[in-house]
C-alpha cells in the first residue's frame, strides 16, 4: 500500500470504531421515543432485550472472529462485518415493532462485534514493515472509549430533535463509504499457511458463544428480572459454567481451536487479558453509577447527565493522543499499563467519597481523571497484546482482548449491581422504592443509596489496584518475535 492508501485506510478503521462503539451506547438513550411509538402499551418490559440483544450477539460472535482473520484474512472479515453492521442497522431503521427491531438489533451486534475487534487487527496490519506505529492502536482504543462516554449524549439529541430511526439510518451512508473504500483501498497481508474454512472449529466456536451469552443474561436477569436464587438464574449460570467446561476442553483437543490455550503461555498476553477484564469491571462503575448519582442524588436530566461524561472522553483522547508520541519515541507499554492503573485507582479513590452535596465541579474533575488513566491504558494495552502475539494467532490475540473486556464489563455490573442492594440500608426496604419516597424519608433514602455507591467506586478502586499489580508483572523487555521462514513478521512490531 502507499503511504496515501494507508492514511486512508486508518482513517476507514477509525469511522468503523466510531460506528460500532456509537450503536452500542446510543440506543440506551433513546429508549422511551422507541416504546412510545412501536408499543407504548407492553414495550417497556421488552426494552432489557433491547439493549441485550447488540452485546449478546456481538460477543457470541468475538471470538470466531478472531479465528476468521487468521483463517482467510483481516480484509475479507472486516468487509464482511461492515456489511452486516449496514444490513442490521437497515433492519433497525425500518422495524414495526420491538420485536423485529429486537431481531434486527441482534443481526447488527453481529457485525458490530468485527467493526470492534477485526478492525484493531486491519489497524495492526496498516504498518510497513518493520515499523512500529503506536497511533493506530492508541487512536483506535481511545476513540472506543470516548464513544462511550458521549454515545448515550448523541442518543439522547437524535431522540429529541428527530426521529428515533435516524439513530440506525445515519449508519448507512457513512458504512456505505466504509465498505466501498476499505474494498477499494485495504491491501493486507495474506494469512500464513495453507489454512481452509474446513479447519474452523466450529463446536468450539459455539461452546463459546453459549458461555457468553448465558453469563451475559445471568448479568442483565440476576438481582432485576429474576432473584439471583431463582431456578432460572441458577439454571443459566449452571449452563454457563459447564459451557465454559466444555469449551477448554475443546479448546485442549481441537485441531485448530478458535482460541489457542498456547497464547495464555505469554506473560503480555496473560496479563494482558486479566487487566482488560478488570478495566472493564471498572469502568462500567465509573460510566454508569456516575450517570446513576447524577439523576438519583442531584436531580440532574437524564439528558444533561451525560455531559458530565465529556471529561472523561477528553481525559482519554488527549492522554492518548500524547501516550502515542511517547510511544514512538521508546516508551514502553508497561510504563502506561502501570501509570493508567494507577491513575485510575486515585480517580475511583475521589469517587468514594462522593456526598449528596459534593460539587459538581470536583465529580467532572474526577471523570477527568478517569479518563486520564483509562486513556493510557486503552490503547496501549491492545498494542502491548498485539506486539506479543505470534504473527499467525494476531486476529485471535485481538479479538480476544475485546472479548475479556466484555465478559469483565458484565461481571463488573452484576458484581456492583449486588452490591449497591445488599448495601443499601435506607428507608423503603430496598433501592426500587426511591422514587415513591418523599421528604424526609427521600432524603435519608438518598444518603443511603449514595454512601453504598461509594463503596461500589471503592470496589473499583481495589480492582484498579490489582491492574497496577498485574502490571508490575509484565516482561521489562521481550525477545524479537520471527516468522518460519527467519523474517520479521509485518504485523507485529517489537
Amino acid at each position: 500500500m502507499t503511504e496515501t492508501q494507508r492514511k486512508i485506510g486508518f482513517l476507514v478503521c477509525l469511522v468503523t470504531i466510531v460506528l460500532a462503539v456509537l450503536d452500542m451506547q446510543i440506543v440506551s438513550a433513546a429508549t422511551v421515543p422507541i416504546v412510545r411509538d412501536l408499543d407504548p402499551g407492553h414495550g417497556i418490559d421488552k426494552i432489557p432485550w433491547l439493549i441485550s440483544a447488540f452485546s449478546l450477539a456481538s460477543a457470541a460472535m468475538l471470538p470466531l472472529y478472531g479465528k476468521l482473520c487468521d483463517v482467510l484474512g483481516a480484509k475479507r472479515v472486516f468487509l464482511g462485518a461492515v456489511g452486516t453492521f449496514i444490513l442490521g442497522s437497515a433492519l433497525c431503521g425500518a422495524a414495526q415493532s420491538i420485536g423485529q427491531l429486537i431481531a434486527a438489533r441482534a443481526v447488527q451486534g453481529i457485525g458490530a462485534g468485527g467493526l470492534m475487534s477485526v478492525t484493531m487487527v486491519v489497524i495492526a496490519q496498516l504498518r510497513g514493515p518493520g515499523e512500529k506505529d503506536a497511533k493506530g492502536a492508541g487512536m483506535g482504543g481511545i476513540i472506543a472509549g470516548g464513544g462511550m462516554a458521549v454515545g448515550p449524549w448523541i442518543g439522547g439529541l437524535l431522540a429529541d430533535h428527530a426521529s428515533w430511526r435516524w439513530i440506525f439510518y445515519i449508519n448507512l451512508p457513512l458504512g456505505l463509504a466504509v465498505l466501498a473504500l476499505g474494498a477499494l483501498v485495504l491491501k493486507l497481508p495474506r494469512p500464513t499457511g495453507h489454512r481452509g474454512i474446513h479447519r474452523l472449529d466450529f463446536p468450539g466456536a459455539g461452546l463459546a458463544a453459549a458461555f457468553s451469552t448465558t453469563l451475559l443474561l445471568v448479568t442483565e436477569w440476576g438481582g432485576k428480572q429474576y432473584a439471583w436464587s431463582s431456578p432460572q438464574i441458577v439454571g443459566l449460570a449452571v449452563l454457563s459454567a459447564a459451557a465454559l467446561g466444555l469449551f477448554l476442553w475443546r479448546q485442549v483437543t481441537a485441531a485448530e481451536p478458535i482460541l489457542p490455550l498456547s497464547m495464555f503461555r505469554v506473560p503480555e498476553l496473560r496479563w494482558g487479558f486479566a487487566i482488560q477484564g478488570l478495566m472493564g469491571a471498572a469502568m462500567v462503575g465509573s460510566m454508569y453509577y456516575v450517570m446513576v448519582y447524577l439523576q438519583v442524588a442531584r436531580g440532574v436530566a437524564s439528558s444533561s447527565a451525560g455531559l458530565y461524561l465529556l471529561p472523561m472522553a477528553f481525559g482519554m483522547t488527549a492522554v492518548g493522543i500524547v501516550s502515542a508520541k511517547l510511544a514512538e519515541r521508546g516508551w514502553a507499554e508497561r510504563t502506561f499499563t502501570i501509570g493508567g492503573s494507577a491513575v485510575a485507582t486515585v480517580a475511583f479513590l475521589l469517587l468514594s467519597a462522593l456526598g449528596t452535596h459534593t460539587s459538581l465541579w470536583l465529580l467532572r474533575a474526577d471523570m477527568l481523571l478517569v479518563g486520564l488513566g483509562f486513556g493510557m491504558l486503552l490503547g496501549q494495552l491492545i498494542q502491548l497484546v498485539q506486539e506479543a502475539a505470534p504473527a499467525h494467532q494476531l486476529g485471535v490475540a485481538t479479538t480476544s482482548i475485546r472479548f475479556f473486556q466484555t465478559l469483565g464489563t458484565a461481571l463488573g455490573a452484576a458484581l456492583f449491581g449486588t452490591l449497591i442492594t445488599r448495601l443499601y440500608d435506607g428507608p423503603g426496604g430496598g433501592t426500587d422504592a426511591l422514587a415513591s419516597l418523599t421528604g424526609a424519608e427521600r432524603v435519608a433514602g438518598i444518603s443511603a443509596y449514595v454512601s453504598a455507591m461509594d463503596t461500589v467506586f471503592l470496589c473499583g478502586a481495589g480492582l484498579m489496584a490489582v491492574c497496577v499489580l498485574l502490571g508490575l508483572l509484565l516482561p521489562k523487555s521481550r525477545p524479537e518475535q520471527v516468522t518460519s521462514e527467519g523474517a520479521r513478521p509485518v504485523a507485529v512490531g517489537t
